[in-house]
């Protein structure tokens, strides 16, 4: 195994190449939501459990969800060295790992009432319990960049067109050959109106690249907005919402695989970045 990749199943440590590699290309997805006055914040780690049950992330997501929690002082043994602690041996685990970087956006804003149209971009540290894992493009624990936007039905269809719009030309410039698929998430009832209607009209759509989904454009119509109470000002109903989201060690493994080596790879986004900034408007 490469010293640039070391660690355990799901659980990978990025060394020199790769980390500047990564915040390369972080910076370039960072500076797309500037471009559109995205406001860079850093959120929480973890979030409370009661939060995401409320967004139904646990009736969504069962099978990516992990917990953390304290141990039990009145059960613990000092001086062993487990390699697992079972739960009789935990205090009640109230805070989640998230699964997505948006989460806490929409949890930020509750009850909230938005003035104008709003974006956001965050880089999150993201978890999912999958039943594999395979060196960076499946991993436990990884990096997320989001730029998310909240306010009405237009601005946030069109913020996710644009989105695409830059998603194409970097996979382009990088000379990857992405294609675009329509792909579902389970945010709604799959039995209610809202199922319905995403599977008449696809709400989530992946960008992939050798079967592997490195990017994806994800419309959850108002059903954060109400959940959260975040409402805008102008209409006073609640927000649509949308996000580009990227995950950043998926782009490493297409771009060191296309290039070759790290350093290649990230002379290719920085000519990619300058290009791109060379021919803005």
């Amino acid at each position: 195994m490469s010293t640039e990749l070391t660690g355990e199943e799901g659980l990978q440590t990025l060394g020199p190449g790769a980390t500047e590699l990564l915040r390369t290309l972080d910076a370039v997805l960072e500076g797309w939501g500037s471009d559109e006055g995205a406001a860079s914040m850093i959120m929480p780690p973890l979030l409370p459990v009661a939060s995401l049950a409320r967004l139904d992330f646990y009736d969504n997501f069962p099978h990516q969800a992990l917990v953390a929690g304290a141990l039990d002082l009145g059960r613990h043994r000092p001086f062993e060295r487990p390699e697992f602690f079972a739960a009789d041996a935990m205090e009640p685990a109230r805070l989640g790992l998230p699964s997505a970087a948006c989460f806490a956006v929409y949890l930020h804003h509750q009850g909230h009432t938005l003035d104008q149209d709003t974006r956001v971009t965050v880089l999150g540290r993201c978890f999912r319990r999958e039943e594999h894992y395979d060196g960076l493009r499946r991993l436990l624990g990884f990096h997320m960049r989001e730029i998310v936007a909240l306010g009405s039905r237009e601005f946030v269809r069109g913020h996710l067109d644009r989105c695409e719009g830059r998603i194409l030309a970097l996979a382009a410039a990088l000379d990857l050959p992405v294609r675009k698929e329509a792909a579902t998430d389970p945010f709604y009832d799959r039995g209610g109106q809202r199922a319905l209607a995403q599977r008449l009209a696809p709400v989530k759509h992946e960008f992939l690249v050798d079967g592997l989904a490195i990017a994806s454009l994800n419309v959850h119509r108002n059903f954060f907005g109400e959940r959260c109470g975040i409402v805008c000002g102008a209409s006073g109903e609640a927000v649509h919402t949308g996000c580009a989201a990227f995950g950043l060690e998926r782009w490493l493994s297409v771009l060191r695989t296309r290039h070759g080596s790290w350093a290649a790879a990230t002379e290719a986004v920085e000519k990619a970045a300058a290009g791109s900034a060379e021919t803005a408007p």
